[in-house]
């Protein structure tokens, strides 16, 4: 981040944007590394098993007082079945990716958890539960944040670094409480298909984006539900398109698979086929999301977006 880094904290936003613009190189080295033309970031979820008792998945809400013999068996699933499948695809292709942990579901499912690491892949952080992070307070949200690295820690030896927020919705204190503790990069920001810079305080955090388009909780469910063939199809338009624009800017495609919806046989031969799709075209490369956080904090163009305002 060098002289961006220490320009912009200094100087009101629009100046430091142009000053972005005008030092950005026009050589595509300093996009990324390897001179990658495009990279793709692959979420991993992991989090099956720790939600709430009266959560019904993707079934009808059950009246209250009555046990739920089959939304529990559902969510096992994605532990039982999903992340192993989902491991050996990776494996299969020789790429890396990012699994955002509940510090519960790492709790419940260790051996899985470190088999994920050991892999080769990023433990990242999750919550503790799957209480969403604007309903705390700010003493709440830290501790939920500290007992589920500890947790992710102590059992896959991998201390996070990111954080991935519950259905991405941060409170006022997010973002501060994530810099105390000495995590780099967040991934709750849909505003561009690169990563950027979020002031906090006087200093600053990695945006990696997530996605809504390429995420299969919103593609397999709901009024977006769609086969796994054309989920394959929307993830080849989407590709194309990057690839193309990564000729001239730094371009990046996320994808997320979750345990107990990614892992299932039909939707692991969608990702199966796109990722051949993807390596069958040159100069791209696959990254987990703290390698990408790294490589960003070592440039210069890097766009900076707007303090966060949560007063309108």
């Amino acid at each position: 981040m060098k002289f961006l880094k220490t320009v912009w904290l200094g100087l009101p936003l629009a100046i430091a944007s142009f000053l972005a613009s005008a030092t950005e190189p026009n050589d595509k080295d300093s996009f990324w590394p390897d001179d990658a033309q495009l990279v793709i970031s692959i979420s991993m979820q992991f989090e099956a098993t720790a939600q709430d008792k009266q959560d019904p998945g993707p079934f009808p809400a059950q009246e209250a007082g009555y046990p739920d013999t089959i939304a529990p068996s559902w969510y096992q699933y994605g532990m039982n079945e999903g992340v192993p499948r989902l491991l050996n695809l990776w494996d299969k292709h020789n790429i890396k990716v990012t699994s955002h942990m509940v510090g519960r579901a790492v709790e419940l499912n260790p051996e899985l958890a470190k088999e994920v690491v050991r892999r080769g892949h990023e433990a990242s952080g999750h919550g503790q539960t799957w209480t969403p992070q604007y309903s705390m307070t700010p003493e709440e949200e830290r501790a939920s944040y500290i007992k589920s690295a500890d947790i992710i820690e102590k059992v896959t030896g991998k201390r996070p670094v990111g954080f991935n927020a519950f259905w991405m919705r941060h409170s006022p204190n997010t973002l501060a409480i994530l810099k105390e503790l000495g995590f780099i990069y967040h991934i709750d920001d849909l505003s561009r298909d690169e990563p950027s810079y979020t002031p906090v305080g006087d200093s600053s955090i990695v945006v990696v984006p997530y996605t809504f388009r390429n995420n299969d909780i919103v593609r397999y469910t709901g009024s977006t539900a769609m086969t796994g063939k054309a989920y394959l199809q929307e993830l080849k338009d989407e590709f194309d398109v990057l690839y193309q624009e990564g000729k001239k800017r730094r371009r990046m495609m996320s994808i997320s698979a979750h345990d107990r919806l990614a892992g299932s046989p039909a939707r692991v031969k969608a990702l199966d086929d796109f990722i051949t799709y993807a390596k069958q075209h040159k100069a791209v490369k696959f990254m987990r999301k703290d390698d990408i956080a790294k490589w960003i904090l070592k440039q210069n163009n890097v766009p900076i977006n707007a303090p966060r305002n949560f007063n309108n």
